[in-house]
C-alpha cells in the first residue's frame, strides 16, 4: 500500500477526532505504522511534528468555532481536549497573537494551519528522489557494539542539535579509549534505537567488538546491531549532509520507493581517520528494509 495514502489514512483520522483525545499510536496504527516511525515519516515528509500539526489544527478550529458560533470560550477550551480555559487562551494567543476574547471581536480572520493533503505532496516530492544518488541494497551480518548510550528527541528536530554534541563528548572526552575488542578502529558507529511513542529514542555511539568483549564499566552499554536487509546511503561531505540525507531517506525515498522499512535500529558509520568535522565528513547510514 502506498505511503502517502497510508499517511493521509491517518491525517483522516486526525480530522474525524480533533474533539476527542488522540494518541499518536491510535494515528499511526491507521498507517500501519510503528508510533515512532510514523512520527519520523511525518516530520520529513510535512515538515511538522505529529503533536504540533494536532495542536494547530485545533486552533485553527477553534478560531473558526469563535467567529461562527455563539459557544463560550470555555464550552470551546474543552471540545477542543484542553484542560482549562486559560490553558486554552494561553495556546490560542501564542497561536494568533490575540486572545480568543479580542479575536472573536476582531475584524481580521486568521489563515490558521490548512488540513495537509499527503497525496498532494506526493506529486511535488515524486521527481526528488532522483536527484541523489540511490542506496546500495546490502545484507548485514550483525555486529556487536559497546559504546555510550545519550538520550534525544524527535521534537522540533531536537536531535539534529544533540547529536553532533554526543559524538564530541565521546571523542573529546576519550570514552573509546575504554571499549575492548575493537575490530574496527576507527570506525565510529552511531545507532537510532530505543524508540518510544512521544518521540524520545536513544543514540548509542560506540565501535564494533569481538563477541567475547565484555562492557567495561557501567558508563557503556551493549547493542547488537540485527543481521538482515539494509539500504546504505552514503553522506560524504559538510556535516549538515548526514540531516539532509536522512530527511530526503524518510521524506522522499521511502515513500517513493517498493521497499517497506522493517522494525529495528537504523545506524550510522563514520569513518573517523578520514573525516574532518565539519567540512569533510565520510558517513554512511544504513536503513533496515524488507
Amino acid at each position: 500500500m502506498d505511503y502517502y495514502f497510508r499517511i493521509q489514512q491517518s491525517l483522516d483520522y486526525i480530522e474525524e477526532h480533533l474533539q476527542e483525545e488522540l494518541r499518536i499510536a491510535e494515528i499511526a496504527a491507521r498507517a500501519y505504522f510503528s508510533a515512532f516511525h510514523f512520527q519520523r515519516m511525518f516530520l520529513a515528509i510535512s515538515g511538522f511534528t505529529v503533536n504540533e500539526y494536532i495542536r494547530k489544527r485545533r486552533l485553527s478550529e477553534a478560531a473558526n468555532r469563535l467567529r461562527g458560533s455563539n459557544e463560550s470560550i470555555l464550552q470551546i477550551a474543552l471540545c477542543l481536549q484542553y484542560q482549562s480555559q486559560e490553558a486554552f487562551t494561553r495556546a490560542f494567543q501564542s497561536f494568533t497573537g490575540l486572545t480568543p476574547g479580542k479575536y472573536r471581536k476582531a475584524a481580521d480572520v486568521i489563515q490558521g494551519q490548512p488540513v495537509i493533503n499527503f497525496l498532494e505532496l506526493q506529486k511535488k516530492t515524486k521527481g526528488d528522489v532522483h536527484k541523489m544518488d540511490k542506496p546500495t541494497l546490502i545484507h548485514w551480518e550483525g555486529t556487536k557494539i559497546i559504546g555510550v548510550e545519550y538520550k534525544t528527541n524527535l521534537n522540533e528536530d531536537a536531535h539534529y542539535k544533540d547529536i553532533p554534541g554526543f559524538y564530541d563528548d565521546f571523542g573529546r572526552n576519550g570514552r573509546f579509549m575504554a571499549i575492548p575488542e575493537k575490530q574496527s578502529p576507527g570506525m565510529s558507529y552511531g545507532i537510532a534505537c530505543h524508540y518510544q511513542e512521544n518521540g524520545d529514542f536513544s543514540f548509542i555511539i560506540g565501535e564494533a567488538v569481538a563477541d567475547t568483549a565484555e562492557v567495561p564499566a557501567e558508563a557503556y552499554v551493549q547493542f547488537d546491531i540485527p543481521a538482515g536487509n539494509y539500504a546504505m546511503f552514503k553522506a560524504h561531505g559538510p556535516a549538515g549532509l548526514t540531516q539532509s540525507t536522512r530527511d530526503y531517506i524518510y521524506g522522499t525515498w521511502l515513500p517513493n520507493t517498493n521497499y517497506e522499512r522493517r522494525e529495528g535500529p537504523d545506524f550510522e558509520i563514520t569513518d573517523v581517520l578520514k573525516s574532518s568535522y565539519p567540512d569533510n565528513m565520510r558517513i554512511t547510514i544504513y536503513i533496515p528494509v524488507d
